[in-house]
């Protein structure tokens, strides 16, 4: 086994010293071979992707679709997001110019922030949230300025941003996610609008990730690129409304000028998008709608169901109106520490949650748990945590 020369050490960029693994997986990590553990962690759907996807793979490939595609992704894919964004969000991109298709949502979002952030920028983040846009700002040389979003019911004020804008005059860019990983949480129109009008007062871009947009409960999505369609940034993927995270599948839309720049960064890190799944992903935007409403009237009977159980075992939870997870306070009788609390939920009751703190400030004390699982899985986990609140509760009653 080759060990780097003595000599050569330290000659990596200094910030990937700061930078840490993931938080989430180092937890899982931990747990995963704890015997007969149920795992609520997964950010992934647990439905397997459409057959009608998967023939269109297999034709892509007995067609001999093996070989490059054009570095902005398949023409018909590309004009395919077009009219889908259109109907979506009323914002009408033009596919030869204002789309491109990356690796995954996960390259979208690299390459964008890449493009648009060096050092001695900031860009504000509101927590809590997928630790992906910390660390990719972090690696760009860039300053995240986090805000902590759990005073205002989890979403960013007009109030809270001009303050935050008022403190950090170099901002460039403001990342939103909604419906948000990982409280669930989305922004009514209303919202919005007001967020806005102040960010129209300012030299600011928009990250708008919406990869959980057609995974909204109790109202419409409304997509922030539709009030503001000349500085957003709009990031979406095929992973999670169709169940192919593995296929990976992720595309941006925005202004040519911007598109256009960032897909000099997109080509120089993976070309193109691999050429059979993304005429895998055109079929699904053209023929998965009915795949999808299946999959969301699922998920939606899970979140009530989990929901209510948690609130009955003594959690507080955000109202999740979007994604699959469930960010939930834990009970004031328990340790508060998330991480020790997780912790032994894994060793006693066998129920794998996340420790809250993984997604920054404002998730301290909580945990997260994902209803991307069926129903008896859900309720096995419900069982057992039932039954350690009641051995918690009769243990402190007597002690």
């Amino acid at each position: 086994m080759p060990e780097l020369e003595a000599q050569l050490t330290g000659m990596t960029r200094p910030v990937f010293d700061q930078i840490v693994p993931s938080a989430i997986r180092q937890f899982d990590n931990q747990i995963k071979d704890i015997p007969g553990i149920l795992k609520l962690t997964l950010g992934e759907p647990d439905f397997n992707a459409p057959d009608h996807v998967k023939q269109a793979t297999i034709d892509a490939i007995n067609q001999n679709r093996s070989h490059y595609a054009p570095a902005a992704g398949l023409p018909e894919l590309r004009e395919t997001i077009s009219t889908y964004l259109t109907k979506l969000n009323q914002v009408t991109y033009d596919p030869q110019t204002e789309i491109l298709v990356t690796v995954g949502a996960t390259e979208a979002i690299a390459a964008a922030m890449g493009t648009v952030l060096g050092a001695g920028d900031e860009v504000i983040i509101p927590t809590p949230i997928f630790p992906l846009y910390i660390t990719t700002a972090q690696i760009d040389g860039a300053t995240p300025v986090l805000v902590d979003t759990s005073v205002d019911d989890y979403v960013l004020t007009p109030a809270r941003l001009t303050a935050t804008l008022a403190a950090h005059p170099r901002a460039k860019m403001l990342v939103l996610n909604y419906p948000t990983n990982p409280t669930g949480v989305t922004y009514t129109d209303s919202q919005l609008q007001a967020l806005a009008a102040v960010i129209r007062k300012h030299k600011l871009l928009v990250l708008a990730d919406e990869i959980y947009c057609e995974l909204a409960y109790d109202q419409p999505h409304v997509s922030i690129s539709t009030l503001l369609p000349e500085r957003t940034i709009v990031i979406n993927g095929v992973s999670k409304t169709f169940a192919m995270t593995g296929y990976r599948v992720g595309y941006l839309a925005a202004p040519a000028a911007l598109t256009q720049q960032i897909a000099k960064l997109h080509g120089a890190l993976v070309t193109a998008a691999p050429t059979p799944m993304m005429a895998a992903a055109t079929d699904a935007l053209l023929h998965g709608s009915a795949d999808t409403a299946d999959m969301k009237a699922q998920y939606h009977e899970r979140r009530d169901f989990l929901v209510q159980a948690l609130n009955q075992l003594g959690f507080t939870t955000a109202q999740p109106n979007g994604a699959f997870y469930v960010f939930a306070k834990i009970p004031a009788d328990e340790e508060q520490d998330d991480r020790t609390f997780a912790l032994k939920v894994a060793q006693q009751a066998k129920v794998a949650v996340v420790p809250g703190s993984c997604f920054g400030p404002g998730g301290e004390g909580h945990v997260r748990l994902s209803y991307a699982a069926d129903m008896d899985k859900l309720q096995e986990a419900v069982k057992r945590l039932a039954a350690y609140r009641a051995n918690k509760l009769s243990v402190d009653v007597s002690a």
